[in-house]
């Protein structure tokens, strides 16, 4: 079941902010196949698996510094990636069972759907497009490949400035990694925390999520239509 919170009351959520990686897609052998190959063009020891699993989503030049690339081939790693997952690595990956029905339900409650995602934001079009789920979003806000707009507080910046809106209690962001809830907090944004992804419960709650969700007919339940009182329905 998935947790939700309770004692407070909310208004009722119009727009909801989804993360890609970890939360619409498994792009684990994408994004880890692409950055191995970076490695070996660049003679450098490829991390285990298990580390590597901790730098999908945020941005890389948080997470690689964190699993031993030095900080003086940084952008020399990132740049070869690059060049490996733009050439067609970026669509060795999976939508997670039960997403499409997550956003078309979403989106069927009357809700605005809008994508806020730290990968660069062309990558994340191409993406979205390639699977058919683009008709889904109002917005699709990624990150720039130049600092200015590289963390996801700032993606949700452009996001919702994109949108025109204000954020609030009509807002909340789905997402998998600490890195989305603390965007989200930023801005006052409650964040839902999506346990099929990359992040675990630990780190999901040490951040401060908001609520979890196991499955993502979870999200469906959490983000509303709420009920009498004005809190999301619970779960079961």
């Amino acid at each position: 079941m998935a947790g939700h919170p309770g004692g407070r009351e909310l208004t009722r959520r119009t727009h909801v902010l989804v993360d890609l990686d970890g939360t619409i897609t498994d792009s684990f052998p994408a994004i880890t196949g692409s950055l191995k190959l970076a490695f070996a063009d660049l003679g450098l020891p490829s991390p285990p698996d298990d580390a590597l699993r901790s730098v999908v989503g945020p941005p890389f030049e948080v997470g690689l510094p964190r699993i031993g690339v030095p900080g003086d081939r940084l952008w020399e790693v990132i740049d070869r990636y690059r060049v490996h997952y733009e050439d067609g690595g970026l669509f060795e990956c999976d939508l997670y069972p039960g997403v499409v029905d997550m956003l078309d339900d979403l989106v069927a409650a009357g809700l605005t759907l809008s994508l806020a995602t730290a990968k660069p934001e062309p990558t994340a079009v191409r993406i979205v497009e390639h699977f058919g789920l683009a008709d889904r979003f109002v917005v699709l806000a990624g990150a720039t490949f130049e600092p200015g707009r590289r963390t996801k507080d700032e993606v949700i910046t452009h996001a919702l400035a994109s949108l025109g809106i204000d954020p609030g209690e009509h807002v909340v962001m789905v997402g998998d990694r600490d890195h989305d809830v603390h965007g989200a907090g930023v801005h006052g944004i409650d964040c839902i925390g999506v346990l099929w992804g990359y992040g675990d419960e630990p780190e999901l709650t040490g951040a401060g999520a908001w609520a979890l969700a196991p499955a993502p007919a979870d999200v469906v339940r959490l983000v509303g239509p709420p009920g009498p009182s004005g809190r999301p329905r619970p779960s079961g």
